[in-house]
């Protein structure tokens, strides 16, 4: 598989999370590299969701090894979407985030149909990550026996000498706030809301700190934090605002729980101002000690020639869902930088690399060698 020219291929999608047209054009150049390497293919869309594609080399839904990733992306400026390598990295919306590691299971599933190895293995995309995976919900939730004893993560990017062993819960949280017009030269006879929603924001900030590249990073950074992602209030410049909302991204860790949290929010509240959960996510959380992830730490150490570390990450992942149905997963991809930013790149050597221990890997899977 010529893992260059079909990430590039799918980086010219312009795949933003709800742009279904250009997600269902990707998903039909997704199949035929499907029909391509002799797989099978499941396509599901169910009502107004994203679709999510499985592709596989058998029918049964009980897997050895699984490869879960997504397609979407967050939107980015028109010449992000004309990928280019420069200096040995590859630059484009999604190079890193991550559809070139979506490639790499590609190729992986290519390399135990050619070889005709006696496991069953799958890729799994779906194609509203950057939103929630509602598409794949759905998809899990009409495929209840779907089970793989190990899971690829390739959704981890950063450094492909780390392997992520624990990742946060990601709990989105609405905040609304209610008051009373009035003029705003006379503050006295309404009630803001505004400022309302300002005390709770504080509120909050006794519990959970603000955290930002000034200098307060903490030594440990396994902790729950929350940055408030989106804030609305108020008109006019001289109306007092009667209605104000807030989205929060908290990322907690695997020691909090979401009424622990559900008790914090309730204490914070002052009249006015209620808060609703969105959505909410498990954390993956995974023994460091487990023999198939210390394998693949060690072969993978072997290959880059330096050893691989372990690490932790606030980033959500699809992947919790297959730790809920009791999977290995082993969170490992390519290195890059400028996730989400207009700077994004892979370091392409890193991608190949990782095709090659993902392949390594299946070997000793297959014959314990």
């Amino acid at each position: 598989m010529d893992l260059q020219k079909i990430t590039s291929d799918l980086i010219k999608f312009r795949t933003e999370t709800g742009n279904l047209a250009e997600v269902e054009r990707c998903m039909r150049y997704v199949q035929q590299i499907a029909k391509q390497i002799k797989a099978q293919v499941e396509y599901y869309k169910k009502d107004k969701l994203a679709p999510v594609i499985l592709i596989s080399n058998c029918e049964k839904q009980n897997f050895d090894i699984f490869a879960v990733g997504h397609i979407d992306v967050v939107p980015a400026a028109d010449n992000m979407f004309i990928p280019y390598i420069q200096d040995g990295k590859m630059y484009g919306r999604g190079t890193l985030d991550m559809k070139s590691f979506a490639v790499v299971a590609l190729n992986t599933l290519e390399y135990v149909i050619a070889h005709n190895l006696p496991i069953n293995f799958g890729v799994l995309l779906s194609s509203d990550e950057e939103k929630g995976s509602f598409g794949l919900e759905a998809f899990l939730k009409d495929n209840p026996d779907l089970k793989s004893k190990i899971v690829f993560d390739v959704d981890v990017a950063g450094d492909i000498d780390k392997m992520v062993v624990r990742c946060k819960s990601p709990v989105f949280v609405k905040l609304t706030a209610e008051g009373k017009e009035a003029h705003g030269s006379t503050p006295w006879d309404g009630i803001d809301a505004n400022e309302r929603l300002m005390q709770v924001w504080q509120n909050i900030r006794q519990i959970y700190p603000y955290y930002s590249k000034d200098g307060n990073k903490p030594e440990n950074t396994w902790v729950d934090t929350v940055h408030f992602a989106k804030i609305e209030g108020g008109e006019v410049a001289n109306v007092i605002s009667n209605h104000a909302e807030a989205l929060l991204d908290f990322r907690l860790t695997e020691k909090s729980t979401i009424a622990e949290l559900e008790e914090n929010l309730a204490k914070c509240l002052v009249k006015g101002v209620e808060y609703k959960i969105i959505s909410s996510g498990r954390p993956v959380v995974m023994d460091e000690h487990n023999p198939y992830i210390c394998r693949y730490k060690e072969m993978a150490s072997d290959f880059l020639g330096k050893k691989v570390e372990y690490e932790y990450i606030g980033g959500a992942t699809d992947s919790r869902a297959f730790a809920e149905r009791g999977s290995i997963v082993i969170m490992h991809s390519g290195s890059g930088d400028g996730m989400h930013a207009s700077g994004e790149y892979v370091v392409w050597k890193s991608v190949e690399q990782l095709a090659q221990i993902q392949q390594k890997f299946v070997d000793w899977y297959v014959t314990g060698k």
